[in-house]
C-alpha cells in the first residue's frame, strides 16, 4: 500500500479499481462510441460498458472505463473534451474518478467542474499526484480517494 497526495479539483471520496494510461488521454476519441451508440441494442454490450475507443491509446483501447479510477498524465485532443466528460458523467458512462499525475489541463478541469455543478454525481478529480504515482499504479489495483486529495493504492 502506498499513498500519494494530490490537489483535489473536485473533492470527494471514491473507491474503484485502477485503469492506467501512460500517454495523453484523448477524451473525444475515448468516449465517442459510448456516447453515440451506447443505447443501440444491435451493437451489443461494448458501448454500454464505455470501452475506450481511442485506437491510438495502447494502454486503454478496448478496455471498459465505466466505474474505474482513470489514472493518467493529462488529457489531449479536441476542445470538446470538457463537454464530453460532462456528457459521459451525465449519461452514467463516466469513470468513478480521474487521477492526474500532472497538472490538470483546462479542458478536463472544465468537464470535472461542469459535472460537479450540473449533475447530482460529481466525478472526483485529483491532479498533481506526480510521476511516481503513474509509475506505481497498475490496472486493477484498488484505489481509494479521500476528500483532501490523498490517494491510496493497494
Amino acid at each position: 500500500m502506498k499513498q500519494f497526495k494530490g490537489r483535489p479539483v473536485v473533492a470527494g471520496v471514491c473507491e474503484a479499481p485502477a485503469l492506467v494510461s501512460h500517454g495523453g488521454f484523448n477524451t473525444l476519441a475515448s468516449f465517442q462510441g459510448a456516447l453515440q451508440f451506447g443505447d443501440f441494442p444491435i451493437i451489443g454490450n461494448k458501448y454500454k460498458q464505455t470501452e475506450c475507443d481511442d485506437q491510438n491509446n495502447k494502454d486503454l483501447f478496448g478496455k471498459p472505463m465505466l466505474g474505474k479510477a482513470l489514472c493518467l498524465p493529462q488529457t489531449i485532443g479536441s476542445t470538446t473534451g470538457g463537454m464530453v466528460l460532462y456528457c459521459a458523467n451525465a449519461m452514467g458512462k463516466a469513470p468513478a474518478c480521474m487521477l492526474f499525475s500532472e497538472h490538470i489541463d483546462s479542458l478536463a478541469a472544465a468537464g470535472a467542474v461542469l459535472s460537479a455543478v450540473w449533475t447530482d454525481k460529481p466525478m472526483v478529480t485529483v491532479d498533481c499526484l506526480g510521476q511516481e504515482f503513474l509509475d506505481y499504479v497498475k490496472d486493477g489495483m484498488k484505489i481509494s480517494v479521500a476528500e483532501d486529495g490523498t490517494v491510496t493504492v493497494d
